[in-house]
């Protein structure tokens, strides 16, 4: 590898001077790709061979030359250690709450600690008992808890292990009494989904391979069940294709077989892609007595039924967008469900459905505004509708760990105060904080102010904005400033609190686009940023970018923008569209080659959401969508770090890989155009350290980058 050259100039007009960077040596083919008369040339097709030694040797390569720059920012490592020190000030952090005879099992994280462990109660305010410590599992590796899910008399808990960010788990079953761990190993799987019954056998999805970079990663996946104690090669395929050719599931569907002890008497198969419609199948529970089950439609696609269906008595509830663009939720018998003449139970409402919770006599309905959330509870005996009068106003998450009983668990959160726990007795109405609350007041967050505008869009659409900065900050265009989006799947990006908010606090503006293809404004919004309307997707992220330029927060110099995951088809599109607006990017994990995602281990299931090339007008938006197809040569673009999760099955590394080959050849700016691997992560990961670090050498790149003064290397 050729010598690399670092010299970094910084005036105080904070001019930075770049010398040309010695990039790892990247080859083109000839290779093309002819759809519908339109030829499509993909001269970096070579780095898909993501096994190939060549491949791995250029994203070493690539990996080595970032971290060389990023360890010579000054401010990257304090910010590590900042946000680890305001972690250490919170107690505790809980999360998967589930009561199951009479014994709470939880997730807790304490402040600092790296990954959370796994504890129990009997009752809800019993003592607290370790159940499992991931940190103990496996010498060496750090192991982490992807799901469990305890048995329905309390007695066994079922763990989804993993670790490096895979999501590919091998399940262990304990018992919770004795502390041990049954002998079997189920893998690979993505997890336990249920128990049965009888609580002598667990339900969970198998995968037939582990290779998270194997295009039939998540093909044909199975619902199998496993007697507690018996060989796992005599695990029965419960629910899939295979078992039931009949119901032509898919390759790419995700089937998932479930038994809820609240509701006994009928088993239900539910079939997932990304596409929001439900497809669900139902049968008498005495049936899995029988050798085959004899499956019936509880509903189709046709149906759209979206977010979430409950049960109660013979009725069957249902989110749906039939006549509601914000929807509505509706009800029918479960012995003969009629969509088509459902009982309306809650009518559309001004602000957006978005989910159900239920518990013993309740069904609380959840609604946002995409900024603040309200509550309406439906008592299924009196069918009576109330609103929840809130003890403070902001996101709102509900949750039943007991749907035997009426108490719920309501955290309440916003972009600038840490989240807050709640008891709810639905019975009384009655709010009281919750023992899960740790009141913490983190230094200088009392300082931050958020801000909520309307701006209007390149088609006269208002796109709301969430700007989050200090108080007292000059509106003069000398702020550093991260904008970030994403607008897929529907997918509400509500107010949320987290201490990497810190770097508000040196001058940093931060904002939030909440784009077209996201759900804030209902399934109008969504739809209005989904396959051939996706376009719309990065202009309102542009017309979000040019706001704040507009009104001083910032200025195209030392404006940044960010898109994660699906993320990345609006921010690679943003910055090739519009590569004057920007200083920086983030591309981080993003699906950056659009065109090529089908192709991906992630891509089947995620057609239902992007398109294919196998239909002209899907792939004429798959084209517009593809960051790689759209970069050109001699172009000033600006500074970009593109990142990779090494073992993420969701978007494999060479999608971001190939992005940032093609701009390192053609950028005419002479910026850095880094390529960040993490090897030790996927799509994501629990591990805080990781983490942290990858979000401080992301953070610290585009500061550098837009001029920010704590964050420029000496040479």
């Amino acid at each position: 590898m050729k010598r690399i050259f670092f010299g970094f100039l910084f005036f105080s007009t904070t001019m930075i001077a770049y010398p040309q960077l010695a990039y790892p040596p990247t080859r083109t083919v000839d290779s093309s790709d002819t759809y519908w008369g339109k030829t499509i040339k993909d001269p970096y097709r070579w780095l898909e061979n993501i096994k190939s030694k060549e491949v791995e040797d250029w994203f070493k390569a690539q990996a080595l030359l970032s971290d060389s720059l990023l360890n010579r920012i000054p401010g990257r490592d304090s910010l590590v250690k900042e946000w680890m020190s305001l972690d250490s000030l919170k107690p505790a952090n809980y999360s998967e709450i589930v009561f199951e005879a009479n014994r709470l099992f939880y997730r807790k994280t304490r402040g600092g600690e790296n990954i959370g462990k796994i504890y129990w109660r009997a009752d809800w305010d019993g003592d607290e008992k370790l159940l499992f410590d991931p940190a103990t599992y496996q010498k060496g590796v750090v192991t982490t808890v992807v799901s469990f899910v305890p048995s329905y008399d309390g007695k066994n808990v079922a763990l989804a292990l993993s670790s490096g960010g895979a999501e590919v788990s091998e399940i262990r079953i304990l018992n919770v009494d004795d502390g041990t761990l049954y002998p079997e190993s189920i893998f690979p799987t993505r997890g336990p989904i249920c128990w049965t019954l009888d609580n002598m056998s667990l339900v969970y999805l198998w995968q037939k391979s582990a290779d998270n970079k194997s295009p039939d990663f998540e093909l044909n996946l199975k619902t199998k069940l496993h007697e507690i104690g018996a060989d796992t090669s005599g695990d029965i395929d419960f629910f899939s294709n295979g078992s039931y050719p009949e119901l032509n599931i898919a390759p790419n569907e995700f089937p998932i077989a479930v038994m809820d002890e609240t509701y006994p008497d009928y088993v239900f198969g539910y079939l997932y892609t990304v596409q929001p419609e439900m497809r669900v199948y139902y049968a008498p529970a005495r049936e899995m007595e029988n050798s085959r089950i004899d499956w019936k439609v509880l509903c189709t696609q046709s149906d759209s039924l979206v977010r979430g269906m409950e049960f109660h008595g013979d009725r069957v509830y249902a989110i749906t967008l039939k006549q509601a663009h914000n929807y509505k939720l509706v009800s029918t018998r479960i012995d003969h469900p009629d969509w088509d003449h459902a009982e309306t139970v809650l009518p559309e409402q001004k602000d957006v459905l978005q989910y159900i919770a239920k518990s013993n006599d309740h069904l609380l309905a959840v609604y946002s505004n995409g900024i603040t959330g309200r509550v309406l509870s439906y008592h299924f005996n009196s069918g009576k509708t109330t609103e929840l009068s809130l003890p403070m106003s902001g996101t709102v998450d509900v949750s039943c760990p007991d749907r035997f009983g009426n108490r719920f668990l309501v955290t309440i959160s916003s972009w600038t105060s840490p989240t807050k726990w709640y008891d709810y007795d639905a019975d009384k109405d009655f709010f009281a904080e919750s023992a899960f609350n740790t009141d913490i007041k983190y230094p200088g967050f009392e300082n931050l102010v958020s801000e909520e505008v309307e701006v209007r869009g390149h088609d006269g659409t208002m796109i709301p904005l969430s700007i989050i900065y200090e108080k007292g900050l000059h509106k003069d265009g000398n702020n550093s400033c991260l904008l970030e989006g994403y607008g897929a799947y529907g997918y509400s990006a509500t107010p949320y609190f987290s201490i990497r908010r810190s770097i508000a606090l040196k001058g940093v503006v931060l904002a939030y686009a909440h784009v077209r293809g996201g759900g804030e404004k209902g399934e109008s919004w969504y739809r209005a940023g989904y396959k051939t309307t996706k376009p719309n997707t990065w202009k309102d992220f542009i017309s979000c970018a040019e706001y704040l330029v507009k009104e001083g927060y910032t200025s195209p110099a030392r404006l940044a923008g960010m898109g994660t995951s699906a993320g990345g088809i609006l921010i690679s599109r943003a910055i090739t569209e519009r590569p004057d607006l920007f200083g920086a990017a983030i591309c981080n994990v993003g699906c950056a080659n659009a065109i090529r995602m089908e192709f991906t281990p992630n891509g089947p299931p995620n057609i239902a959401e992007f398109g294919t090339v196998k239909d002209s007008l899907q792939c004429l938006a798959l084209y517009e969508m593809d960051g790689v197809q759209h970069v050109q040569p001699g172009v000033k673009y600006p500074s970009v770090i593109c990142v990779a999760g090494w073992n993420d099955p969701r978007v494999v590394a060479w999608e971001p890989g190939k992005f940032a080959a093609a701009l390192q050849q053609a950028t005419g700016s002479g910026k850095p155009v880094l390529m960040k691997v993490n090897y030790e992560s996927g799509h994501f990961t629990e591990e805080k350290m990781v983490t942290f670090r990858n979000f401080a050498d992301q953070y610290s790149f585009i500061l550098w980058q837009t001029g920010h003064p704590g964050f420029q290397p000496l040479e």
